[in-house]
């Protein structure tokens, strides 16, 4: 199993708070419903294929239905997702750290199994997307939330 980690970023909240957004996904199906129309049409239109749930969170991608539930956590320092149903077995852990009362720091990681033929090809891309998912996640409105 290969990891893709993103790069250490800061949280500007709690990591009580950050970790209680984290680990229940109906948190940001409200939070989207509620600012659906501030979001950009292009946004909208790939919201429209993730499904935000109690235990997880459902995307229609082009390799099928694709559900990532809540595997694992250690309140407040880890949650983990990982893929039900996947054409590869995958998931998805952020690492939470304080470094203050109103600082937290995280790691996202993407833990995939590929064949070593598909790793070269798209190795850098889920390097790319780990980054991208750990700066996404540092900029989460987590107090209005």
């Amino acid at each position: 199993m290969e990891t893709y980690k993103s790069d250490k970023v800061i949280i500007d909240h709690n990591i009580d708070v950050v970790y209680s957004k984290l680990s229940d996904p109906r948190v940001f199906k409200a939070h989207i419903d509620e600012n659906i129309d501030r979001l950009p049409a292009e946004a909208r239109e790939h919201l429209e294929k993730v499904k935000f749930e109690e235990d997880g969170i459902s995307v229609e991608s082009p390799m099928g239905a694709l559900k990532l539930s809540v595997a694992e956590s250690i309140e407040p320092t880890m949650v983990k997702y990982t893929a039900q149903q996947s054409p590869v077995p995958f998931g998805l852990t952020v690492n939470l750290e304080a470094i203050d009362e109103g600082h937290t720091q995280s790691v996202t990681e993407i833990n995939i199994e590929l064949p070593m033929m598909l790793r070269a090809m798209v190795g850098s891309k889920l390097s790319d997307g780990a980054k991208k998912l750990g700066e996404v996640i540092a900029q989460l409105p987590y107090g209005n939330m």
